[in-house]
């Protein structure tokens, strides 16, 4: 699922219904021009609508079939890497399971650790929605690019409820 890289991130295995993601991290660079030190780390609400957005989005695509806008509102390297062919491959698994990911917009989601940068510009976020009868984990990467975070790799899975962490949700670290 990913190319070999020098950095850890392209050796993790994910055992996923859909994951995408560049080749290689090390070799797409953010396209903004704000240094990097001065890329806004997302508050609670900007993060849960981030993940909110993307969840809606692969929804969509699940629904018509069709990736294209999924992968014109992504990263730069999201795109070079996924046409929507490949997309609609990746997430094949996910479609034929009929699994209503709208619902994700209904809860919070809770985050197994904190956001944390993984390169500079590149944000991972982990967690998931404790819906029932199935839950839903994701591990989602966002590249700071033209002023804004875009998605840059995404993985979705359903989860059984007994795998989800039964507690509150909960929010990431206060920034101070």
């Amino acid at each position: 699922m990913f190319g070999s890289g020098r950095n850890a991130l392209a050796r993790i295995a994910f055992v996923a219904a859909a994951i995408c993601l560049p080749t290689s991290l090390a070799a797409q660079q953010p396209t903004s021009s704000v240094p990097l030190s001065s890329v806004p780390v997302p508050g609670e609400l900007e993060l849960a609508k981030l993940i909110w957005s993307t969840m809606a989005a692969v929804d969509h695509a699940n629904q018509a079939g069709n990736y294209s806008v999924l992968r014109d509102l992504a990263a730069p390297g999201f795109q070079v890497n996924n046409d929507s062919a490949r997309l609609a491959e990746i997430f094949q698994s996910l479609r034929a399971s009929r699994i209503d990911l709208s619902n994700t917009l209904l809860l919070a989601p809770t985050y197994n650790s904190a956001p944390r940068m993984v390169e500079p510009g590149v944000m991972q976020v982990r967690g998931g929605f404790g819906l029932r009868p199935t839950a839903i984990g994701f591990d989602l990467f966002y590249q700071w690019s033209a002023g804004r975070w875009k998605l840059f790799g995404v993985s979705i899975v359903p989860l059984a409820i007994t795998t989800q962490q039964p507690a509150a949700p909960t929010a990431p670290p206060k920034r101070n």
